[in-house]
């Protein structure tokens, strides 16, 4: 059930009617007719903008249209008023039948409710974390592998096929450093002294690594060169780095469909191919750039390189795709998981960087409008930096000298499920400083304490209601009379309850759920308000003694509001709380 909709259906019917009866003209389209709340609750509990978007092209005058509409939509028994606002927006108060009709969806439907067919079925890549297999996962990862996560599963409960994938970066020369420091704690573990220089990784992560392959391969490689070991040691070390951020992502509950190798992709001809499709399309040249921007660098030279018109589709430059002396550029390997992404028949593809990665925003876009004749669209979302503090003070976090707090750090501090929902209180494209301490405050300033504490207060008072003998289970909470539920803050509450199916949709089109966490927040806020009422209105406590009937109301009321949080931290990936300890 999506009331927002039903409501809509019932305006555009009304439309209909209206051009039917000669009042608007033949042939206008309704796409762009909206119902929503309003944003003075004051002024009712929707509102459409009908007659705004229709006046011009029907040559009317907005009022009239409206006055029009509100005397067709007051016919019908879901409406008790239509008052036409300002130049033409027309607000609607919905009888109270609507909204207790609107608990009883959600009780009849369950963490169902608010599902839609937005995405039917078509196919979505959702790619995301992707770090480099260097070491563990950083506090900045974190955050892009919660919103990928998050958005994963948005998506799927809005009807889309998706698929959560992971771009193994191990094709290009960080694993070469990463094999060297490898090296370096496999002679230390036998027993030389080592010296971490030219770059490579001090982190203490890689001495159980080191010591692993001096169990597998013994003194084989001590004192011989890299042609010896160089090869053999970086697939050593990109698997136990995998392994290691397979953990990782374990520890917040995220797994994923695809692993796919950047290094699958030299040799085998994919590059070659992904290329050879731009060039039969006339996108591939040779050719020099223009020197950089701004001060131009003393060793420059022109150049010809192999290069793709991305500017062709929407780019600022063009984009060299291989090198002068032969090489790939760090693009055309790109370029070619791409290809193979749009050649596995997704129907969208959405990727998750770094916010270091915005300049490569515009040039991907080009590349998957270019491979896909424009027909696969593609969402880049960045995230930008997590700054971590503790104690008042801001962790610093530097990869190459192992001293970074890593996501096992942040987990462990403070758990999964805070660790999940907090980092999804901002957009993704916002700056957000974590502090530890505040997220495991216990007080409304913490928003998942707050919708936590919400459920599990309904979570006891449902309990509460057992021990006394009243039946609270969902079979006997779905007989409720809920026309009991007729008092302002009550109805409040079913109003926020009708706009999760509503949030749900404009949160898949946007590809934003950090909406579904401030939707929750208001909802538990509505929910708490309501409890303390009852402290002195007894008619509003959820458990009413002088009433079973009103009782079982109350209840079901609650019981709806902990299915929709229950269905919203499901979406976050976070667990329900049924008791606070």
């Amino acid at each position: 059930m999506n009331l927002f909709n039903d409501i809509r259906s019932l305006v555009i019917d009304s439309l209909n009617a209206l051009t039917a009866d000669g009042t608007l003209p033949e042939g206008l389209s309704f796409d762009n007719v909206a119902v929503e709340p309003p944003r003075d609750p004051a002024h009712g509990d929707m509102a459409t903008n009908a007659a705004m978007v229709l006046a011009k092209p029907a040559k009317k005058k907005p009022r009239d249209i409206a006055e029009a509409l509100a005397a067709h939509l007051a016919q019908d028994d879901r409406i008790t008023s239509a008052e036409v606002a300002g130049p033409g927006f027309l607000n609607l108060r919905l009888a109270p039948s609507v909204w207790q009709g609107v608990l009883s969806s959600v009780l009849a439907d369950g963490t169902a409710y608010g599902k839609s067919e937005l995405g039917q079925g078509k196919r979505v890549n959702v790619e995301y974390v992707s770090a480099n297999p260097t070491g563990p996962l950083h506090v900045g990862h974190t955050r892009g592998a919660v919103f990928g996560d998050a958005l994963a599963s948005l998506l799927a409960y809005a009807g889309y096929d998706v698929t959560r994938e992971y771009y193994i970066n191990d094709g290009g020369g960080q694993v070469d450093v990463l094999a060297r420091s490898v090296y370096l704690r496999y002679l230390e573990a036998h027993g030389q002294e080592v010296a971490f220089e030219d770059g490579t990784y001090p982190g203490d992560y890689l001495i159980e690594v080191g010591q692993a392959l001096k169990d597998r391969v013994g003194d084989a490689y001590v004192g011989k060169g890299e042609d010896v070991w160089l090869q053999e040691v970086r697939n050593f070390a990109t698997d136990a780095m995998m392994d290691l951020i397979r953990e990782d992502l374990k520890l917040l509950g995220i797994e994923m469909d695809v692993f796919f190798s950047e290094k699958s992709l030299y040799g085998t001809g994919k590059i070659e191919a992904a290329l050879e499709s731009l060039d039969a399309k006339g996108l591939i040249y040779q050719g020099v750039l223009e020197p950089p921007k701004g001060k131009k660098p003393e060793d420059w030279e022109p150049r010809e390189q192999t290069l793709f018109k991305s500017t062709e589709h929407g780019d600022d430059v063009d984009r060299p795709v291989k090198k002068s002396d032969g090489a790939w550029t760090y693009f055309a390997p790109d370029i070619a998981y791409h290809y193979d992404k749009v050649e596995r028949g997704f129907d969208e593809l959405i990727d998750i960087f770094g916010a270091d990665h915005g300049g490569y925003v515009k040039r991907m876009k080009a590349a998957v409008s270019a491979l896909s004749d424009g027909k696969v669209p593609l969402d880049i979302k960045l995230c930008q930096l997590v700054k971590l503090f503790k104690d008042g003070q801001e962790f610093k976090m530097s990869k190459r000298a192992g001293t970074f707090v890593t996501l096992r750090d942040v987990v462990e501090a403070v758990g999964p499920d805070v660790t999940r929902f907090m980092l999804l209180t901002r957009k993704n494209d916002q700056g957000f400083d974590f502090d530890l301490d505040k997220a495991l405050e216990q007080s409304k300033d913490n928003p998942v304490f707050y919708v936590q504490y919400a459920n599990a207060r309904i979570c006891s008072t449902l309990r509460k209601a057992e021990e006394a003998g009243i039946a609270s289970d969902d079979a006997a909470l779905a007989d409720a009379d809920l026309s009991l539920l007729a008092a302002p803050a009550q109805l409040s509450v079913a109003r926020k309850l009708a706009e999760w199916p509503r949030l749900v949709e404009i949160a898949a089109r946007s590809n934003e759920p950090h909406r579904v966490a401030f939707y929750l927040y208001d909802l538990a806020s509505d929910l708490h308000g309501l409890y303390h009422l009852g402290k002195s209105d007894k008619g509003l406590r959820f458990v009413n003694e002088s009433s079973q009937s009103a009782t079982h109301a109350n209840l079901a009321l609650a019981r709806a509001v902990s299915i929709v949080i229950s269905a919203g931290l499901g979406i976050l990936g976070v667990t329900p709380a049924e008791e606070m300890r």
